[in-house]
């Protein structure tokens, strides 16, 4: 009897400790009203996971962001694209809070900000607090939801961050109290890929891709073999589409692999490309999720088993495959299909192409007047890569090819490109381009001797292009300045790209952010209304090309 007593005693003391922290696990809501989510954590984007919730904001900026819990704000950054204003808020529990794409910041901070950005003449900043600067406590406005950066409509984006390493961790479990959601994901199309010279299916060493409503369909395979699916998931109130947390691969009723979305360090997200089917990606913009370890991606959300999520398809029969997808909040749908074993022939697989890239070594690729460095991991698997130069001696450089077909690349790489012809005396003018048709795209890159380098995060037909030709700026709505102040220029530059750009006012600097390709004034209030003015705009290219122009108003 005394044994059961302590035995329940201890229960009791674990569930209450369990209970105990399941609350404090919980933070406020950041808005005054009940949230609904536009996009969720591990929703797939191209090139990386989406690492936070995406809060709608009912259609208009401005709403108070209240913070998530006692803590401090350790950063603020202010940036063109990305997440345009954000604001870092780190708590004493190991995390920090991140609040992206925000119109404005609390007055106290704002003000900071603004005395930066005014006495170094930039709108782009990135600042660092100390503890005792700006304390927050729970529930404190700490700033305005926005719709700045890349952003396609107003929204709070929320993450949680762990405070030593940045890793990126789902911030639903903290919020799951707040929402509602009895939807299970959505699949709508299965990938069955043979492994190129190991495997065929229905004959072929190409994928055979079939809408979930096809499951029924023959499929025949032999040899080795994976499979894919496309899904998405589905909440309560809303029309919007979101990630499904885990997805789970049953072979004759034995895993085979799971991906479950909790957590990805920034050196991973990239990594989506290898999780992903990219090749389908960029040739339709539909995200299949593969069931399959690529032997060089470090991604840790993915749990294959010994052969990596590979099926071996050996006899001939029928072999069950069964897919189970699960969201955060316990809701789960399954699908099966069969894949028939039939004895087929498999052909030798042989790459067409003049050189390998190769996942776990670094790889060093050179021709006549270039050079391309690809670091040990920065491709998931051995890729087959096409080199090729044309062009002729009257050229500034050679092109030169380095097709790897529709293959992602991990990070930027070093490529270095040796100058024929040098028609401009100035170094500084002189960039690296990539072409695809009529398609150009400025690469940067600086000048040593005789060569450009830069680096490159994909791969293609590159060469050498000089720029002469400063930025083009264009006033917008420049009648109405004196009355509105609502002072925009539209801005390009059509060669190496827009590299910096100030404006002065009655000779001092006045803030103006770029908001795609469009200069906004940030401080009209600093504008004398009914008065004349003059004002100086100048623009400068990455090449250093200058436009200067002055407006009187």
């Amino acid at each position: 009897m005394r044994q059961k007593m302590i035995l329940a005693l201890v229960l009791g003391g674990m569930l209450s400790a369990q209970a105990q922290h399941v609350q404090e696990s919980k933070f406020c809501s950041p808005f005054d009203f009940p949230i609904l989510l536009s996009a969720n954590f591990g929703e797939l984007r191209p090139n990386h996971f989406h690492n936070g919730l995406d809060i709608k904001t009912q259609g208009v900026t401005g709403k108070p962001i209240h913070c998530i819990a006692d803590g401090y704000v350790s950063r603020v950054a202010v940036l063109h694209g990305g997440y345009g204003q954000a604001i870092y808020v780190t708590h004493p529990n190991g995390l920090t809070s991140v609040y992206g794409h925000v119109i404005s910041f609390a007055k106290n901070i704002q003000a900071y900000v603004r005395q930066y950005q005014y006495a170094h003449e930039t709108f782009v900043c990135d600042l660092k607090f100390q503890p005792g600067q700006f304390p927050v406590k729970k529930g404190d406005i700490i700033a305005l939801s926005g719709n700045e950066g890349a952003s396609a409509g107003p929204h709070l984006h929320l993450e949680l961050r762990r405070t030593e390493t940045g890793e990126y961790i789902d911030p639903m479990p903290y919020f799951k109290h707040l929402l509602k959601d009895s939807k299970a994901p959505v699949g709508s199309l299965i990938g069955i890929y043979p492994i190129q010279g190991k495997g065929v299916v229905n004959g072929s060493s190409h994928k055979k891709l079939l809408a979930i409503g096809n499951l029924k369909q023959p499929v025949h395979a032999w040899g080795e073999i994976y499979t894919g699916i496309s899904a998405k998931d589905y909440m309560d109130g809303t029309s919007n589409f979101y990630g499904v947390h885990s997805v789970t691969l049953y072979v004759d009723s034995v895993q085979v692999f799971n991906s479950t979305t909790d957590k990805v360090l920034p050196d991973e997200n990239r990594m989506i490309n290898g999780f992903t089917d990219y090749e389908e990606l960029t040739r339709t913009r539909r995200l299949i999720m593969r069931s399959y370890k690529l032997p060089g991606n470090r991604l840790r959300l993915l749990h294959p088993n010994e052969n990596r999520g590979a099926v071996t398809i050996d006899e001939e029969r029928d072999y069950h495959f069964r897919y189970v997808l699960e969201d955060n909040f316990g809701n789960r749908r399954t699908y099966q299909f069969i894949v028939k074993g039939k004895r087929q022939d498999i052909s030798e697989y042989k790459p067409e192409a003049n050189e390998m890239l190769y996942w776990n070594r670094t790889n060093v690729i050179q021709k006549p007047g270039m050079e391309l460095v690809v670091p040990r991991y920065y491709v998931y698997e051995d890729v087959p890569l096409r080199t090729d130069m044309r062009g002729d001696s009257s050229h500034i450089a050679f092109d030169y090819i380095l097709d790897a077909g529709r293959t992602p690349i991990h990070s930027y790489c070093d490529l270095s490109i040796g100058l024929r012809h040098m028609p401009v005396a100035d170094t500084t003018k002189y960039y690296i381009v990539q072409k695809a048709g009529k398609w150009r795209s400025s690469m940067g890159g600086k000048y040593a001797n005789g060569w450009i380098k830069t680096r490159v995060r994909s791969l293609g037909t590159f060469s050498v292009d000089v720029d002469t030709i400063a930025p083009q700026i264009t006033p917008i709505g420049q009648g109405g300045w004196r009355t509105s102040r609502n002072i925009r220029f539209r801005i390009k530059d059509m060669e190496s790209g827009i590299g910096s750009y100030k404006v002065y006012i009655d000779g001092k600097f006045v803030l103006f952010g770029l908001k795609k390709g469009i200069l906004v004034i940030q401080n009209p209030e600093k504008v004398k209304k009914g008065v004349s003015h003059k004002l100086e705009v100048t623009v400068t290219d990455q090449c250093g090309n200058m436009t200067r122009k002055e407006y009187k108003f």
